[in-house]
C-alpha cells in the first residue's frame, strides 16, 4: 500500500522535524499549515494517515477532523499543547484515533506511525499462499489445494509461525516459545515433534519425505518453500 501521510502543523520547526523524520523511514509526507490547504491536499491525494494539530491559523484542527470523518475513516493522529484530559476527550469525539501532546518525542510518533501502517499491511493479507497449502488469517481456515485441513489450536500455531519465517531454521526453543508462550522448561522432550509429525501427517502428500517441513538434525526444522502473501 501506499504509505501517504497528510501532516497539518502551523509550527516551522515541528513541521519540519516530523518531516524529517517520517520521510526518512520512507513515508511520503504532504506537509500544510493551515486547514485551507490541507483540506485541498486531502481531496487531491490518497491520504493512509493524517498527523493534524489543533491550534492552526486559520481554524480549529478538530473542526477540520470532523470535516475529514464525515467523508472518510482515515486514521487520525492530534497533535496539540493542551493536555487537560476534556481536550483529549474533544479531540477522540471529534474523530481522532490516537492523541499526542506536546512537546513529545519524535521516534515516539515515528514508532505510533509504524504501528499503524504494520497493522494495515497484516489486515490487507488475506491469503498466504505455499505450494498446495493456503492459509487465510481473516477465515482462521487452512486448504491443501481445494480441501479444507481441520487443525488443532496447537497446529495452526506452528503453521503461521512458519509461514512467517519460510527458508528460516526455527529451533526447538523457538517453536516451544511459539506455542506454549514459555521457556519450554518443563514440557515434554518430544512435545514438538509429536506436533510437527500431526502437523506434517495433514499437509504432506508423502509424510515420510516431506516437501514442506524438513528436519535439520541439530538444529531444528525449516518451512522448506517461499510464502506468497496477497
Amino acid at each position: 500500500m501506499e504509505k501517504s501521510i497528510l501532516l497539518v502543523e502551523d509550527d516551522d520547526s515541528v513541521n519540519r522535524g516530523i518531516s524529517f523524520t517520517l520521510e526518512k523511514q520512507g513515508y511520503q509526507v504532504f506537509s500544510c499549515k493551515s486547514v485551507k490547504e490541507a483540506w485541498c491536499v486531502f481531496q487531491e491525494k490518497p491520504i493512509c494517515l493524517v498527523i493534524c494539530d489543533i491550534n492552526l491559523p486559520d481554524g480549529n484542527g478538530l473542526d477540520f477532523i470532523q470535516k475529514i470523518r464525515k467523508e472518510s475513516n482515515v486514521h487520525i493522529i492530534c497533535l496539540t499543547a493542551l493536555d487537560q484530559e476534556t481536550d483529549q476527550v474533544m479531540g477522540y469525539e471529534s474523530g481522532a484515533d490516537d492523541y499526542i501532546t506536546k512537546p513529545f518525542s519524535l521516534s515516539v510518533l515515528g514508532l505510533k506511525v509504524q504501528a499503524f501502517f504494520k497493522k494495515q499491511t497484516k489486515e490487507e493479507e488475506t491469503w498466504i499462499q505455499s505450494g498446495q497449502i493456503r492459509f487465510s488469517k481473516k477465515e482462521m481456515k487452512v486448504y491443501r489445494g481445494e480441501e479444507e485441513i481441520s487443525l488443532t489450536k496447537n497446529e495452526w500455531k506452528l503453521l503461521l509461525f512458519f509461514f512467517e519465517h519460510p527458508k528460516q531454521i526455527l529451533s526447538k526453543k523457538q517453536l516451544l516459545e511459539q506455542l506454549f508462550d514459555i521457556d519450554g522448561e518443563f514440557v515434554e522432550a518430544n512435545t514438538i515433534a509429536v506436533n510437527i509429525r500431526r502437523l506434517r501427517e495433514k499437509i504432506e502428500e508423502d509424510v515420510k519425505n516431506p516437501e514442506y517441513i524438513k528436519n535439520i538434525r541439530g538444529l531444528g526444522y525449516v518451512w522448506n518453500k517461499e510464502c506468497e502473501r496477497r
